[in-house]
């Protein structure tokens, strides 16, 4: 990623929160560039454009799940073991948003089908075009309300109360699926 001067400086492990705010950044960064790439209707990528559609699959193909299981496998146990009554407010949203990471997931799936035969082939038919063009429009609009409901109701309430030793072990979760000591 460039480097941008003035820019916030991103998270580390010891603020796990913090670090999934950034990674929805990252995602709707990437999701970007799908969507436009996705605008070029399946014709040859310049340069510029194939690097960004490679890098952008990529994501979404290897870190973006992680960050799935950072939340999945991490944050959202712990949120459900508080028993605190603001997390067991959250619970019905929670299980929401497992099902929309899981429906995720499919479209992702066929995305990187498409994306890899736009690489491989170099153009897509008019059908492959449409279905890739519809499919990034799905995601557009669904990690929109998820990464929203994530920033502003589930994170807030994570922050305030999971406990210093839960926040460190969400912490050390997520570096160790990075394979990161």
């Amino acid at each position: 990623m460039p480097i941008t001067i003035g820019a916030k400086r991103e998270s580390d492990f010891t603020d796990p929160i913090g670090m999934l705010g950034d990674c929805h950044r990252r995602i709707e960064r990437f999701l970007h560039v799908l969507v436009s790439v996705a605008k070029q209707n399946g014709g040859l990528l310049d340069d510029e454009q194939r690097t960004a559609l490679i890098t952008s699959l990529r994501y979404f193909r290897e870190a973006a799940p992680k960050h799935t299981a950072d939340e999945e496998d991490s944050l959202f146990p712990r949120l459900r073991r508080t028993g605190d009554a603001e997390a067991s407010a959250l619970l019905a949203r929670i299980e929401s948003l497992e099902q929309e990471h899981e429906c995720a997931s499919k479209v992702h799936y066929e995305v990187d089908q498409l994306g890899q035969r736009w690489l491989d082939q170099l153009t897509l038919t008019v059908d492959e075009a449409s279905r890739l063009s519809t499919l990034v429009g799905q995601l557009a609009i669904l990690y929109r309300r998820h990464i929203e409901i994530e920033d502003t109701e589930i994170f807030p309430v994570a922050a305030k109360v999971l406990s210093p030793a839960d926040r460190t072990s969400v912490g050390a979760e997520m570096a160790s699926r990075r394979g990161i000591a």
